[in-house]
């Protein structure tokens, strides 16, 4: 079936699914980065952003396995996308034209909702559009895609702020929301496989497991959402962190949150193309273990150093350490769910686990920030990642096993373990 599947697929349907992930990473989250810098730079304390970010975390974090069921049953996974993108987008000009009480926490609170569904849908189209076998490679062909597109939105947004200001980024947020729409509507429905999109690539007409006891009774899938919420709760404020504290230094939000997230976008082009190389010739475990290591070293350089040059390395280590993260995840949960029929709502229940962890971490970023600045805000949540590393190391050959096909992948780490 998968090779059928792939064989299938027109190159209309690759390049749409190449343009959607470079414009969706603009669309997909309204202002993103940018929200805390615009809004620090209106006088918002960094305690009520905490709790702003919060909020918009638990609300995400509620959404996120209902919508993984949601993907795992719709036949409409296109629409799934773009209803997300239009909503998301008037939520980011509502905040922009009147950054009060209503527009931030009711904007914030739609966008975390109707947001939580766009990573599933993704994840599920892309799964039934190419395939099991080719799945790890399109992640990181789509992650490719989607930071290329963060880089060159971040410049336009860099540009545009000089040259027109407000109504610069405006422009921008529509013309790239207008362009998502179109990438999606540019895939061909009928190349989607939705008994593979959900992980039936290999079905053998048996009734599948219900969606709770698949994921309460998988010991990798359990593993991995602890070990991302770990990570997540000490990796979520660290940028949210480092663009208040320059924007308020230097005057200028989006400026400057434009070059600090453009540095680890860059990062993440990078380990994107190396993704693949790396998976292959180490193994899926060893890519998550470069990922985890990053953000404590992260965390003791910015909680070193308070000049701006201290972003290059320390966003360079963020693409590192979320770059992989973010294709490494939906990999493991693949082949841990493999033949379920329940891969989008076990990835989902991961979302919403290590949600949890970086809802969290937000209120305690904030509460740290209050009483010992930035620097031990870095210090704190940079060290906590340790705590994932070794969580990870309990249970590795569950959370990320080596998948057995003619690409010949190994397990360096099972190789190292005696």
């Amino acid at each position: 079936m998968q090779s059928a599947s792939r064989s299938r697929l027109t190159n209309r349907s690759l390049v749409a699914l190449a343009v959607l992930n470079f414009f969706l990473a603009d669309a997909r989250d309204g202002l993103g980065p940018f929200l805390d810098g615009f809004l620090a730079t209106h006088g918002w304390s960094p305690m009520t952003l905490g709790l702003i970010a919060t909020l918009g975390g638990i609300l995400g974090m509620i959404a996120t396995p209902l919508f993984g069921a949601w993907v795992d049953a719709s036949l409409r996974k296109r629409m799934l996308i773009v209803i997300p993108v239009v909503l998301v987008t008037a939520a980011a000009l509502w905040t922009l034209a009147s950054p009060d009480n209503a527009s931030v926490f009711g904007g914030q609170s739609a966008t975390a909702i109707v947001g939580a569904v766009i990573g599933p849908a993704l994840m599920g189209l892309t799964l039934g559009l190419v395939g099991e076998r080719h799945f790890s490679r399109q992640v990181s062909t789509n992650e490719f895609w989607n930071h290329a597109g963060n880089v060159v939105s971040l410049a336009g947004i860099y540009f545009a702020t000089i040259a027109f200001g407000l109504n610069g980024i405006i422009g921008l947020m529509v013309l790239t929301a207008a362009a998502t729409v179109l990438a999606v509507f540019a895939i061909d429905p009928a190349q989607i496989d939705h008994q593979v999109a959900r992980g039936l690539a290999h079905d053998d007409g048996a009734p599948g497991p219900s969606g709770y006891s698949v994921l309460v009774g998988s010991k990798g899938l359990i593993l991995l959402a602890v070990t991302l919420m770990i990570f997540h709760f000490g990796n979520a404020p660290m940028s949210r962190l480092i663009a208040q504290d320059f924007s308020i230094q230097l005057g200028t939000p989006f400026r400057t949150t434009a070059i600090t997230t453009g540095v680890s976008q860059l990062s993440m082009i990078v380990m994107a193309l190396a993704a693949p190389f790396l998976i292959r010739r180490f193994g899926l475990a060893s890519v998550f273990v470069i990922a985890l290591l990053a953000l404590p070293i992260r965390g003791a350089i910015a909680g070193s150093f308070s000049s701006f040059a201290v972003i290059f390395p320390v966003q360079i280590l963020d693409g590192v350490g979320a770059g992989l993260i973010g294709i490494a995840t939906p990999i493991a949960a693949e082949r841990i769910l493999s033949g379920t029929g329940r891969f989008n709502v076990g990835l989902a229940a991961v979302m919403t686990v290590q949600g949890i962890g970086a809802s969290l971490s937000n209120v305690v970023a904030g509460w740290l920030t209050n009483i010992g600045g930035y620097g031990l805000a870095y210090w704190v949540h940079g060290g906590v990642a340790v705590f994932a590393v070794v969580a990870f190391f309990a249970g590795y050959k569950s959370i990320a096993p080596a998948q057995k096909n003619d690409i010949g992948e190994v397990d360096a780490l099972a190789v190292a373990t005696p």
